[in-house]
């Protein structure tokens, strides 16, 4: 696991660390289903295919995450397999790939906490000592 829990009052605050921007924002999006359900229990049954384009990495980090909480949201997935890549184009960037997980089912899949809102309070993506390191914060 390559993400943890940082202290918050009220909400879930997320840091994902990766050797690549690409791992990092993997590793959130982990951390954001980890919230909402036991990761472990997540099946590969579907796939869907993911493009969200930005003006900069944060906000490519919240379209990104944002994207799959409206698939949790709107077609009930629960998502434990990535496949990403990032390129940076004139304008900003485009983040393109695939995800996999399966319909959610509460009685395999724990329910633990909603997941109401991706934020850009406290949102920052850095690179230091080779390593990519995102937080951001969910509202529960």
């Amino acid at each position: 696991m390559r993400y943890r829990f940082l202290e918050h009052t009220s909400d879930a605050y997320v840091e994902a660390e990766g050797d690549t921007l690409e791992e990092a924002f993997v590793e959130a999006a982990r951390g954001m289903f980890d919230v909402i359900t036991d990761p472990s229990t997540i099946e590969i049954c579907v796939k869907r295919d993911i493009t969200v384009e930005a003006e900069d990495l944060e906000s490519l980090l919240y379209s990104w995450l944002e994207e799959l909480l409206l698939l949790f949201d709107i077609e009930g997935l629960v998502i434990n397999d990535f496949s990403i890549i990032i390129e940076k184009r004139s304008g900003g960037y485009i983040l393109q790939g695939e995800v996999r997980g399966e319909p959610f089912n509460p009685s395999k899949h724990p329910p633990e906490t909603d997941v109401k809102a991706v934020t850009y309070h406290g949102m920052s993506i850095k690179k230091t000592n080779n390593k990519y390191v995102v937080r951001v914060l969910f509202d529960i």
